[in-house]
């Protein structure tokens, strides 16, 4: 008992700086759309049609964080100094490269992407002009993406957290001075955004630096072939699911967009309203992977399916009472980021009806975290590509498309999509638990 004690103690411990965390980039989405949304609608639907895009291309780093997280974690566990180095020298040589690549493929397409989201033709060119400059720190946002994973892995979430607080205080008091002292608008947005992200990407690299865990030399950022395979086993299915996923958000924001831009305003704000009641999930998502790495590092069964459980019990019952509250101050929400009433009327619908499923959305997302912490992707991939696809992205087009309904039908094809994942992630889940009791493995 009391040993069960101290694992719900530490995952508990290691997932509150990780939510506080996701709180605090949350809030600098709330600021963004906030201060931008006062500008009006165009403003509004100028930052947010290349979001998805934004999402999209964000795949890369999140991809080789997977990878580093899990195998950090799983170094850690079997104490093994050398590994843990190793593999965030990796991790920092491989953000270099997507960072700079994901750079050039978001400055060489930022003219087009607007037009292929279908917006309309005065939002496209303050879009464009967005997303351009934002992108400049994608290299920055790669160290803060991969460094810090490895640093949670480490068991630190603490640092992760100050830096990013700190970087989201920058942002604040930027966008302050962008926008309405310089009177700089959607653009001014955009370059405090870029540099909280250089600024939080360094710290981050300079934290892992300071870690005698993560600390890494010039001769450990080149992987080889064994490790560079054990990167791509846990990275290519994170990537495939993460590109599957963004992609579709971006065909179904597509979709949304042109329905007019009071809908996908109105749709566009309720989404970043509600990304503040699912951070609990992500939080313990992160602490339940770094956990679950650890103890398969360690070699200990038990420890892992008791972390695995707690997890899965205590993200439910936190993504309820967020439900509830969701439900209760989705007006209030609305109102901070536009004064439009059209589109605070729209979104208020639609985050009331979203909140009736925050549970099964926490259920899906703690359920990827135990995936991941196992180095076990590939159903994940699956189940995420055929629920996008085969429910939320088929249906969403006849409801927009053929049938000509309302944004309410769009989010019933989008609640329909969350709940279907959870539910198949969750027999995934359950039947690797009985091979696990069955044959004994600790499922690698």
């Amino acid at each position: 008992m009391l040993r069960r004690r101290s694992i719900l103690k530490e995952l508990i411990l290691l997932s509150i700086p990780t939510i506080i965390e996701e709180i605090m980039s949350t809030l600098l989405q709330y600021v963004d759309t906030a201060m931008v949304g006062r500008l009006g609608e165009q403003a509004t639907a100028a930052v947010s049609t290349t979001t998805t895009i934004t999402w999209l291309v964000s795949c890369l780093p999140y991809a080789v964080s997977a990878a580093i997280l899990a195998l950090v974690s799983r170094a850690t566990g079997a104490k093994d100094h050398k590994r843990t180095v190793r593999y965030t020298g990796i991790g920092f040589f491989l953000a270099i490269c997507v960072g700079l690549f994901c750079t050039a493929v978001c400055l060489l397409l930022s003219p087009m992407i607007p037009h292929w989201m279908g917006a309309e033709e005065a939002i496209c060119k303050p879009a464009s002009q967005y997303f351009a400059i934002y992108s400049l720190a994608f290299v920055f946002r790669s160290f803060d993406t991969v460094m810090g994973a490895a640093i949670r892995a480490t068991k630190d979430t603490r640092t992760p957290m100050l830096i990013n607080l700190s970087a989201n205080v920058c942002n604040v008091v930027l966008n302050y001075l962008l926008i309405y002292v310089f009177h700089l608008g959607v653009n001014g947005a955009a370059i405090a955004t870029a540099i909280s992200y250089a600024l939080c990407g360094l710290c981050m690299v300079a934290a892992a630096q300071k870690n005698p865990l993560t600390k890494f030399s010039l001769t450990s950022m080149v992987p080889d072939a064994i490790e560079l395979g054990e990167i791509l086993r846990i990275s290519l299915p994170t990537y495939g699911t993460s590109a599957a996923s963004c992609l579709g958000y971006v065909l179904f924001a597509g979709m949304v967009s042109s329905m007019g831009t009071t809908v996908f305003a109105a749709h566009s704000i309720a989404v970043t309203a509600e990304t503040l009641f699912y951070i609990p999930g992500y939080g313990l998502r992160t602490a339940t992977s770094a956990l679950v790495g650890n103890a398969l590092g360690e070699g200990d069964k038990r420890k892992m399916g008791f972390t695995e459980r707690s997890s899965i019990a205590i993200t439910v019952s936190a993504m309820v009472f967020s439900g509830m509250v969701l439900y209760v101050t989705a007006p209030w929400l609305m109102q901070l980021f536009t004064p439009s009433t059209a589109v605070i009327d729209l979104g208020t619908q639609m985050l009331r009806l979203i909140a009736f499923t925050e549970p099964f959305f926490g259920l899906m997302i703690v359920l990827e975290g135990i995936f991941y912490g196992l180095g076990r992707a590939k159903g994940v991939f699956f189940t995420e590509t055929f629920s996008m696809y085969g429910i939320r992205i088929l249906s969403t087009y006849f409801v927009v498309k053929v049938w000509h309904l309302s944004l309410r039908e769009v989010w019933y094809c989008m609640i329909a999509d969350n709940v279907v994942k959870a539910l198949l992630l969750l027999v995934v889940y359950l039947r690797m638990v009985h091979k696990r009791k069955t044959e004994g493995s600790m499922y690698e």
